[in-house]
């Protein structure tokens, strides 16, 4: 793994972090969805262009390993404060993202303190993380009086639906994986 911090894919994820204060002015402040979408659009675009160009360059680094998961889930709380105060989603489903994020965070300390690095993210993690990435914008979106807010209303509640329920069974997956290793010293396959 390559040590060097100074590269072009931890460049693009530091750059992402920089979008989540601005998403937020954006969406919060001066009510600009289509601005705030195009931030959350470039997000998403850098995230999967610092993870190809990391492990196409050979320049993987723990900082991205670390700071690419950690600026996902910035981004989904960010997201979702935004989507609750303009009532776009009900405060139940930030709870339950939440919830399941706190749990594994503490789980994941537990195991650092018994010499374990952070548990492998999954393809279906990756796709729970991508549904709800792809959703939020939709329901952005949704507020707009019109028909495009209807359809992105339709949109939107379909991806979060599958991304909730994604986002629930791989954190049910990794507390189970993150458990036994905890508990034996040994990964699960």
């Amino acid at each position: 793994m390559n040590r060097s911090l100074l590269n072009i894919p931890n460049g693009l994820t530091f750059l992402r972090g920089l979008g989540i204060p601005l998403f937020l002015y954006l969406a919060l402040s001066l009510e600009a969805d289509g601005w705030a979408i195009f931030v959350l659009a470039i997000g998403g675009a850098t995230d999967y262009f610092d993870g190809k160009l990391a492990r196409a360059w050979g320049q993987e680094s723990r900082f991205g390993e670390l700071a690419d998961p950690a600026i996902d889930r910035l981004y989904i709380i960010a997201t979702l404060v935004a989507l609750v105060l303009r009532d776009a989603i009900p405060l139940w489903i930030v709870i339950v993202l939440l919830g399941r994020d706190v749990i594994l965070g503490m789980l994941t300390i537990a195991l650092k303190a018994r010499g374990h690095g952070p548990l492998t993210v999954t393809f279906l993690g990756k796709a729970a993380t991508f549904n709800l990435m792809y959703a939020f914008p939709f329901l952005l979106l949704a507020l707009a009086q019109s028909r495009v807010g209807t359809v992105a209303f339709i949109v939107g509640w379909s991806f979060a639906i599958w991304g909730i329920a994604l986002y629930i069974s791989t954190g049910i997956s990794y507390f189970a994986k993150g458990l036994d290793l905890y508990r034996h010293g040994k990964r699960v396959a």
